[in-house]
């Protein structure tokens, strides 16, 4: 081995510490894994083999190492092309310590406001990632299991006896769309709580160590919602934080409700306040669960994404659905895990959709009925 061969397998490379890699995600037929750079925001997709490497270059392990552990794993030994290449792509997107930083252009101002007045957004804060940064500081002491766990109990509870109460609901809040007044301060409520939802997932987001570009006001009228677009949710450390942040919104919806659930509880039947707050607690708590439900763009989507580490799950369920039927053969060419998920979605969201069809057929006919 030449002097020059050998200094190369004795470097010992480093990769920037505030690089983001992903845990492993299935993406169509592929296995990928993704690495963003922070400091810019640019990301790419890499494959199982090149992530092995990659998340190796600690500055500890000489090339020579690395490329041992590789050969154990994959049964191939990497030349010193091999390394020369890889480095100098990872150089080139300046993602090893020590690089020169990277010249990024300043972005360009854009303006709060966007749209028309049938369509559009509203940025609400300068600095979205400061504003939840004070949030989860002065919330934190709050956001500790010994506290959480009661307060799940307590919405569990909760929603066990609204649903042991549900016919009592339903007229309730049948009875509430025939009272102008009170309905538009119970959509009042609703509206706030899902700025509430919304401020919960920034501030799981930054308990957990993700990172919160925007938070504002989105409309396509009549609707109008909040948003808080959560960045790096990808690339959290343990799997339960994704699932943290992508409850935390339904959780807060719940919690809204509480007080009002125990103000319910200590009215007399008949009481018209009581028949009020059953129809805020029933379309309250449908706001919270159907969000849960595993179906885009909801929360329970990007949950259950999480929960099988699979990017972009209802559009490659689609396109391997599509695939199927048009060539078996190449469908067959996907891993044997990619064919049971992206069968089991198919199939699944499609019953979901068609049961929670006849859910709103019935309970419309039944409430319309003589």
């Amino acid at each position: 081995m030449s002097p020059e061969r050998a200094e190369v397998f004795t470097h010992r490379p480093r990769l920037r510490p505030d690089i983001l890699l992903s845990p492993p995600l299935l993406r169509g037929p592929a296995t990928v894994h993704l690495i963003r750079d922070p400091a810019d925001g640019s990301s790419f997709e890499v494959g199982p083999k090149e992530y092995f490497l990659i998340s190796r270059l600690d500055g500890e392990r000489s090339l020579e190492e690395i490329g041992g552990e590789y050969a154990s794993a994959f049964g191939r030994r990497l030349g010193e092309a091999n390394w020369r290449q890889l480095l100098g792509l990872l150089g080139a997107k300046r993602l090893l310590a020590g690089a020169p930083p990277r010249e990024v252009p300043a972005a360009p101002r854009t303006p709060p406001l966007s749209g028309n007045l049938y369509r559009g957004s509203l940025r609400l804060v300068a600095d979205a990632d400061a504003t939840t940064g004070r949030l989860h500081r002065s919330l934190r002491p709050l956001l500790r299991p010994p506290l959480l766990v009661p307060l799940l109990v307590l919405c569990l509870a909760m929603e066990t006896v609204l649903a042991a109460a549900l016919g009592t609901l339903v007229r309730d809040t049948w009875w509430l769309f025939h009272q102008p007044v009170a309905l538009l301060g119970v959509f009042t409520l609703l509206w706030l709580s899902t700025g509430g939802h919304e401020l919960a997932h920034g501030i799981a987001a930054r308990h957990h160590g993700g990172t919160v570009s925007e938070i504002g006001l989105r409309w396509r009228l009549p609707a109008a919602i909040m948003y808080c677009r959560v960045d790096d949710y990808r690339f959290l450390g343990r799997r339960r934080h994704q699932l943290a942040v992508g409850a935390a919104g339904a959780f807060a919806n719940l919690l809204f409700l509480l007080p009002f659930a125990v103000w319910w509880a200590a009215l007399a039947p008949g009481d018209p306040n009581r028949r009020v707050l059953s129809g805020l607690l029933l379309l309250g708590s449908v706001q919270a669960l159907v969000n849960l439900l595993p179906l885009p763009p909801l929360d329970g989507y990007t949950m259950l994404s999480h929960v099988l580490g699979v990017s972009n799950y209802a559009p490659e369920s689609g396109r391997y659905l599509r695939l199927r039927l048009r060539d078996r053969k190449a469908a067959a060419g996907y891993p044997r895990r990619a064919r049971a998920l992206y069968m089991a979605y198919g199939i699944g969201s499609s019953a979901l959709v068609c049961l929670i069809a006849a859910a709103v057929l019935t309970a419309v006919f039944v409430l319309l009925a003589p």
